[in-house]
């Protein structure tokens, strides 16, 4: 009986041990493939569905999945090229935009690239215990804190850069900078109030935030005397990732999740998913969204019951933002499955 059992468990160990290297290999391939269509040899990650730049989101999320594919020469080589090309300003902050025809296009800051570089440079000291990479993710996460987080009647805000965004009515804000998780582990290698509080106020603004048929928060949103959108009043690219930070930062909750649900719930049904819709009159965008879209979708969908969930794998037709929302979406579930 012992032998037998024995034998039996020992079927159902080797069966999951393929199952698990089979999702690696996956894994693996995808990014594989991920490095040969956007990565250049000198460690650039070209934006292929916006001319070709480069920019610091781009080369902050691809140094975490170098991370995550415990690529260590890739994600030096990345940030080899992303030091040495966009941390040129004063600070320790990056511009935020690179051609190659023009090398720096902007030199303002992008506050989301800054977090996700720092943190995956927190990230690769945790795996890879080199003192470089937290010496510079500190240095990286206190410039942040001291020249991008705004105290507001909100309480306290990430501003998008650090010019551009102040007027006389309010401070303009996107949601979606509020990259939950970054921010705890941020919180871990350079320890702040400001970090919680931080937290804090993103949620309440994403409650506060509602607009629309679906009560959706919109791309661009402006703190003055009232919570209001600003710029095109749009559920769209960039507020798309508010459900995945939410999750993944495991801040999220029913009622957080029903703006999402809802909007997302009501095509459920069929395999068109819009890539936007307007939360003045409602309309939503003609075209089918990309499969990186679907995949946050399928996410936001079946939160909190996200431990089966599998997501379509990537395709080598998809441009960068859609292949990179892919891998994204699939490092946020491995993260919280973890």
């Amino acid at each position: 009986m012992e032998n037998r059992f024995a034998i039996n468990l020992f079927k159902i160990l080797g069966a999951t041990l393929i199952l698990l290297s089979t999702f690696a290999i996956a894994g693996n391939a995808n990014w594989d493939e991920f490095q040969q269509q956007f990565i250049t040899q000198d460690g650039r990650i070209t934006d292929t569905g916006n001319s070709g730049i480069s920019h610091t989101e781009g080369q902050g999320l691809a140094m975490l999945l170098s991370v995550q594919y415990n690529d260590q020469t890739t994600f030096d080589r990345i940030w080899y090229w992303t030091k040495s090309n966009l941390q040129v300003r004063e600070d320790k902050l990056f511009a935020w935009s690179w051609s190659p025809s023009e090398g720096v296009k902007d030199f303002n800051n992008a506050s989301d690239g800054d977090l996700f570089i720092a943190w995956a440079l927190s990230r690769a000291y945790s795996k890879w215990k080199s003192p470089e990479y937290l010496a510079a993710s500190i240095e990286i996460s206190q410039a942040i804190r001291g020249k991008l987080l705004r105290k507001t009647n909100r309480g306290i805000v990430i501003t998008p850069g650090l010019v551009g965004f102040d007027s006389p009515e309010g401070q303009v804000i996107n949601l979606s900078y509020w990259v939950f998780p970054a921010i705890d582990d941020l919180n871990a290698v350079d320890p702040s109030p400001q970090w919680s509080e931080l937290k804090s106020s993103g949620t309440q603004l994403i409650k506060s935030a509602r607009f629309g048929k679906w009560h959706l928060p919109p791309d661009w949103l402006l703190i003055g005397n009232a919570v209001s959108p600003t710029k095109n009043n749009q559920f769209r690219y960039d507020a798309v990732r508010i459900p995945l930070y939410l999750i993944w930062g495991k801040v999220a909750n029913k009622e957080l999740m029903k703006p999402f649900k809802d909007f997302w719930g009501s095509f459920k049904e069929t395999e068109f998913l819009p890539s936007w819709t307007n939360l003045d009159n409602n309309t939503v965008g003609a075209y089918n969204a990309s499969a990186g879209f679907h995949n946050i979708a399928k996410l936001a969908l079946a939160y909190p019951q996200i431990e089966t969930l599998e997501l379509a794998k990537p395709s080598p037709s998809e441009n960068y933002y859609s292949y990179m929302l892919t891998l994204f979406t699939q490092l946020a579930l491995d993260d919280l499955k973890k």
